[in-house]
């Protein structure tokens, strides 16, 4: 299989960073994504992961990926996958809590663009990740944009994810 690629854009500030899927160590996560692209919703910045941004998406996939190619301590580019269930999510402390109910899914589709972090949430302990995609160009840009994202607020910013 040819490497398959993917833009990650955080498109009111016009940056644009490219990913290559991992389809060798998470191919089902892979599978899922690529066949659920173009996806895009409102961005956060994390509160317990470090340097991380995120979108919250309903459930694509026919049925949630296993736990492959797992981390809890993501690097710079890594892409990950999380499922959460509506009550690990619609509490005040995440700041979700008008629009998650208990008793639905959420995927979190991630991108970390500093190093230093670690999927430990004081709520439920630890959280590991899928790693199913590398940023591989643009990386630079797109961790001054999270930082801008960070100190200036993510109102009205969204996160896309599209074939590239």
């Amino acid at each position: 299989m040819a490497d398959r690629c993917i833009e990650v854009s955080l498109v009111k500030r016009a940056v644009t960073c490219t990913a290559q899927l991992l389809d060798d160590r998470a191919p089902v996560t892979c599978n899922a994504v690529w066949d659920a692209l173009p996806l895009a919703g409102e961005v956060y910045h994390a509160k317990y992961a470090r340097n991380e941004i995120y979108a919250l998406f309903p459930p694509f996939a026919t049925s949630e990926p296993p736990l492959e190619n797992p981390t809890v301590t993501p690097i710079p580019g890594d892409l990950c996958y999380f499922a959460f269930s509506g009550a690990e999510l619609g509490t005040k402390a995440y700041g979700y809590d008008r629009e998650v109910r208990p008793g639905t899914t959420l995927v979190d589709l991630a991108l970390f663009y500093e190093r230093n972090n670690l999927l430990l949430n004081g709520d439920v302990g630890w959280v590991p990740g899928i790693v199913w995609g590398r940023v591989v160009e643009g990386l630079d840009a797109m961790a001054d944009a999270c930082n801008d994202l960070w100190r200036s607020g993510a109102e009205g910013e969204t996160l896309s994810f599209r074939r590239a």
